[in-house]
């Protein structure tokens, strides 16, 4: 599956096209270099499902919980960047958040690789020479 993102002002339609997945997969893998847009692509995904509270990179503090409105639903956002050991994962306890039957957004999961279930969505950020994204979505077996 791909989808297409021209611009920034596309991103909202991207996240609609993106949102049936999180019906039927809990883990997502979000590839893609500095500045690919994973944090822009998992905030219109949030904002998409209704969440209300401020989000962002999770950068220091690895893992963002956001609330869906009507409390269906929890949100964990991580992000992988300074994880220096695959330990530190397992010192937030990080099973406890995959195998919640939650989603959970990874920005640099190539960090915890072991870690990630079988069952995971990659999806690969690449920006294109005329800014545009393409997100490729590599569905588990």
């Amino acid at each position: 599956m791909t989808i297409n993102i021209p611009d920034t002002d596309q991103i909202d339609r991207a996240a609609q096209q993106f949102l049936p997945l999180l019906d039927k997969y809990n883990i997502f893998a979000f590839h893609g270099g500095m500045g690919a847009g994973k944090t822009t692509f998992i905030n219109a995904l949030c904002k998409a499902l209704g969440v209300e509270d401020p989000t962002g990179s999770p950068t220091f503090a690895i893992v963002n919980e956001y609330a869906l409105p009507n409390r269906s639903k929890t949100i964990y956002h991580f992000d992988f960047y300074r994880i220096k050991s695959i330990n530190e994962v397992y010192d937030i306890g990080y099973e406890e958040y995959f195998f919640s039957g939650q989603p959970c957004l990874l920005e640099w999961p190539e960090m915890i690789e072991p870690l990630l279930p079988e069952d995971t969505v990659n999806i690969f950020i690449t920006v294109n020479p005329d800014n545009s994204r393409t997100l490729k979505i590599e569905l588990p077996d």
